[in-house]
């Protein structure tokens, strides 16, 4: 973790862009997972999801000591109260798109039943909503973090 401030702030944004494309593999994967049905493929996905959890768990660990050091070091508590609401959003995020892959392997494996592709448009709205409230969560850090230049 960088110690000086505008190298944390771009560790801090590279971290971000990170789990975005940790995110983007991840569908990716269980994309490739549905296609292996009927008779799913569990060994493989089980160990897309594992991988994935651990970059989930590196860029956390990461975020937060950027968190400890924003706070502490440089005592911008604003800027560590932002990554704080960005956490839980995040961790919001990967419950949300969990329950959006069960719901998919749901819809494929019964596809006579309407209330799974309600189920999936409700949980894509609701990732919608999320996606929204991390991206106006990045704004602000952005917005704060840019203020003493």
């Amino acid at each position: 973790v960088p110690s000086d401030f505008k190298a944390l702030i771009q560790r801090f944004y590279h971290l971000q862009s990170e789990r975005v494309e940790t995110y983007r593999l991840f569908e990716e994967g269980h994309e490739a997972y549905l296609r292996t049905g009927p008779h799913y493929d569990f060994d493989h996905y089980r160990q897309l999801v594992h991988e994935i959890t651990q970059a989930f768990c590196g860029i956390s660990k990461e975020v937060l000591e950027i968190k400890g050091k924003l706070h502490h070091e440089f005592d911008r508590p604003d800027l560590s109260e932002h990554i704080e609401k960005l956490q839980s959003k995040e961790k919001e995020k990967l419950e949300l798109t969990a329950k959006l892959q069960l719901a998919k392997q749901q819809a494929q494996d019964h596809p006579e039943d309407e209330s799974c592709q309600e189920q999936i448009q409700e949980i894509k709205h609701k990732i919608i909503k999320n996606k929204e409230a991390l991206s106006e969560i990045m704004q602000d850090f952005k917005y704060d973090s840019e203020e003493c230049d």
